[in-house]
């Protein structure tokens, strides 16, 4: 394989790993802060130690996290050096305000949190926490002004074969922005809440001595997980119309739609033939697909042979249509994922309000399966957003093939790509253990272990 492609390969490994801890930061510190809301509202201990509790798994988390944040930026760099030269001066202004403003100030707050128990009043420590959260999506919101721009160029001018940013206010209204933060920011709660609750129904499951703190974290999770799964839902169709608007061949592959046409019909199923340019077999909810796109039912939906032709004529020869394939079956399983935790966390709250949910065991064990079904939802959106835009690295100004560094050798980019493959795997390990470790032993045997460890080195000290 050639430098590009392995390039391609090691950022979208990394970027995916990456946002496998992305997501759980945003939503699992917003549980945290609901709990010591209650806490500090309420007087009941028991929701002191569930933040402490669901507090060490958000640590071990959250330093994962860091880690494959950094080895990702380097990439620009090193893989992406031309990419960088052209669009360093747009792309660079977000990522510093994240790393200077946004993840120093999640850092110290949360520095503050961690020791602080004992220390400063209950409000205060509380204000230390919500500040946390809003640092974390604070930096995701300049990660995604930064990616927003390679989506929907705004607010630049080209000058000397660069893009040069000209108003840092457009970059903060791109449209785009504004379309992919709150899918983001409620896909993250959806992630969180549903931590919670399937570590909550293992413990329900295995009739754990601390049933009223397990069934107390169950009840937010649950509550938390509908209201991020009904607000992602919306979010997102929001955001696929304005989708359909700014990258209408994103669109277009993701619904496997090949020839414009009006009153369209939505694909549940098909099977394509790329090389004709059409599907060989297909089944369609008639007038769906019009409705989704523009909120009615006969509205033209333009197909990927027409896209194709206006490409050719606005950028000039070259093939502009993404994977087809992958596109396709990625916005099928994020929808279908999104949809099954919808359904699950209603059920899940409707059994809990009938004092039945703990009497049905095999409902308590798809609860804990479903602790994974949001990492599967968020990568594969990521996926249908960034391979979506291919092959552009910035939408209409840059395709990816120019964006690769050209000093850099295939068998560089072989090795790093292989290390990080082995690194990230121990990292991995690591991580599951102690994530597993924790959520296992519940909170009291947590504590006990943890204190039995604060002994042994001060002993040792």
């Amino acid at each position: 394989m050639d430098a590009l492609t392995l390039s391609r390969i090691q950022f979208g490994s990394t970027i995916i790993y990456h946002f496998l801890f992305v997501p759980l930061t945003m939503g699992l510190g917003l549980m945290i802060a609901i709990m010591e809301s209650a806490y500090v509202r309420s007087g009941n201990e028991t929701y002191k130690r569930m933040a402490q509790f669901w507090g060490k798994l958000f640590l071990i988390n959250f330093s994962l996290g860091v880690v494959t944040g950094i080895v990702q930026e380097f990439q620009f760099g090193m893989n992406w050096s031309a990419y960088s030269r052209f669009i360093g001066d747009v792309f660079g202004a977000p990522l510093a305000v994240e790393a200077l403003l946004a993840f120093f100030l999640e850092s110290t707050f949360l520095g503050i949190w961690i020791f602080g128990w004992d220390k400063l009043s209950k409000k205060v420590h509380l204000a230390t926490i919500w500040l946390v959260v809003i640092a974390a999506n604070l930096s995701a919101f300049w990660i995604l002004v930064a990616n927003a721009f390679m989506q929907n160029p705004v607010g630049y001018t080209i000058r000397n074969g660069r893009a040069e940013m000209t108003n840092f206010f457009a970059l903060l209204g791109n449209p785009t922005l504004w379309e992919q933060f709150p899918h983001v920011f409620f896909g993250a709660i959806a992630t969180g809440a549903f931590f919670v609750v399937g570590i909550s129904a293992y413990h329900l499951i295995k009739k754990s001595k601390e049933h009223d703190f397990f069934q107390r974290s169950m009840r937010i999770g649950l509550i938390v997980a509908l209201i991020g799964c009904i607000a992602v839902t919306l979010s997102g169709h929001l955001g696929g119309q304005h989708v359909v608007a700014t990258q209408p061949m994103k669109m277009a592959a993701a619904e496997n739609n090949w020839n414009s046409g009006s009153s369209a019909g939505l694909s549940v199923f098909a099977i394509g033939n790329p090389n004709d340019y059409k599907n060989s077999f297909e089944i369609k909810v008639p007038y769906l697909l019009s409705f989704m796109d523009s909120n009615s039912f006969t509205s033209k939906v333009e197909g990927i042979n027409d896209l194709q032709a206006k490409a050719v004529k606005e950028y000039g020869p070259g093939n502009y249509i993404p994977p087809v394939f992958v596109l396709y079956w990625s916005f099928r399983f994020m929808v279908g994922v999104g949809m099954v935790l919808a359904l699950i966390s209603l059920a899940g709250l409707f059994l809990l309000y009938k004092k039945r949910l703990e009497d049905m065991k095999w409902f308590l064990w798809v609860l804990v399966a479903s602790l994974f079904f949001p990492y599967i939802g968020n990568t594969f959106g990521w996926v249908l957003a960034e391979i979506g835009r291919q092959p552009w690295i910035v939408n209409g100004l840059m395709k990816t093939s120019d964006g690769v560094s050209t000093s850099v050798s295939a068998g560089t980019i072989l090795f790093s790509l292989i290390t990080f493959i082995l690194l990230y795997g121990v990292l991995a390990v690591a991580d599951g253990f102690l994530l597993f470790k924790y959520a296992r032993l519940g909170a009291a045997a947590s504590e006990a272990h943890v204190e039995s460890k604060e002994e042994e080195l001060v002993t040792a000290y």
